[in-house]
């Protein structure tokens, strides 16, 4: 069974980019919603380097069936050459809710 909705993750080097980001995606009608929390760590190797970064992640609400252009923004938009993108399916939630999600993105 596929599932309807998704949270997508990613991060941004700065809550600066993670805002355009953000609002690139809810004004083209793929992401309902993004939480942006600021002041997140990462730590992760990158280029055989041990590195860390202190960045804002963002937290994606939308319907699975806008996710290969979610995807497509994101990877034009993002300042990292290989960003996280991380697309974690929603089982079940409030049903308002994601009523509120599918009824958003309908562009």
């Amino acid at each position: 069974m596929q599932t309807e909705f998704l949270l997508v993750l990613t991060t941004c080097p700065d809550t600066e980019q993670a805002n355009a980001l953000a609002k690139a995606l809810v004004q083209a009608g793929v992401a309902a919603c993004v939480q942006i929390s600021p002041g997140l760590t990462s730590v992760y190797h990158w280029q055989g380097e041990l590195c860390e970064s202190r960045e804002a992640g963002l937290q994606i609400k939308c319907a699975a069936n806008h996710y290969a252009e979610l995807e497509r923004l994101v990877l034009e938009l993002h300042p990292y050459q290989v960003p996280e993108l991380i697309a974690l399916p929603v089982s079940h939630g409030l049903p308002a809710y994601l009523d509120w999600i599918k009824e958003t993105t309908l562009r």
